[in-house]
């Protein structure tokens, strides 16, 4: 999709309605998107919303989504490109949907190849960035720790703590910090599981800039650029 598309709710619009196959596309994609191409999921993910009430708008992003995989259809996951272990990202986004819902993300890499990706919709309306990056990485941990066991049934137990990639500081701050403060108060108690695990050294945070956050992808639209560095690093590269 072309960066700084903002789709929104149809109003009246029956120039689309049931005439195209939208849903149709839609489920095809998201197969794609949680199967063999995470570099669409947020797109994918924002479409879909719109399945009960397409317009044309919502009908021409899902078709420069469709141009983009013919466009990258020479690309593959690959495993073991790299022998660098396990990576582990978490990113959000803060309110850039009509919905004013944060976007949360998390991908898992082992030796290259991402094994684990997630792009979805927040079930609260956050008030600030802090607390966005925070309910995403406490959803990041739970993926890490079922990762984490899986991986010591089939390979051997795996180090702790496991390390978490954030690009935010603050959240990196408070949940370092298992006191609870006037301005995080109002987060629900569920979110705070990540400072037990922190504090029981299960899980660690560390910084990682933007730049390179490999999340990114699963949070917003990013230019063409971007788009193909971040695709690269999760593993989609040519045989």
């Amino acid at each position: 999709m072309e960066t700084g598309v903002q789709l929104v709710q149809a109003e009246n619009d029956t120039s689309t309605g049931a005439h195209v196959p939208y849903k149709e596309i839609i489920g095809s994609l998201m197969y794609v998107a949680t199967a063999t191409q995470p570099d669409i999921a947020f797109a994918v993910s924002a479409l879909a919303q719109f399945a009960q009430d397409p317009a044309r708008p919502h009908w021409e992003a899902a078709k420069c989504v469709i141009r983009y995989l013919k466009g990258t259809r020479h690309l593959e996951l690959i495993y073991g490109a790299t022998n660098t272990g396990i990576f582990r990202y978490t990113d959000a986004d803060h309110a850039s949907q009509y919905h004013q819902h944060s976007i949360l993300g998390y991908a898992f890499l082992i030796n290259g190849g991402v094994v684990s990706w997630s792009s979805k919709k927040q079930s609260i309306v956050a008030l600030s960035m802090t607390e966005v990056e925070y309910v995403a990485a406490t959803h990041a941990a739970k993926e890490a720790l079922w990762l984490c066991s899986f991986l010591g049934e089939i390979t051997r137990p795996l180090s702790l703590p496991i390390m978490l990639n954030c690009d935010n500081q603050s959240t990196i701050a408070l949940s370092k910090d298992s006191q609870f403060h006037a301005r995080t108060k109002h987060i629900d108690l569920h979110f705070h599981f990540i400072c037990e695990t922190m504090s029981n050294g299960i899980i660690a945070i560390t910084y990682c800039p933007t730049q390179i956050m490999v999340a990114d992808i699963l949070t917003k639209l990013l230019n063409h650029g971007k788009t193909g560095e971040h695709a690269g690093s999760l593993g989609l590269l040519p045989p």
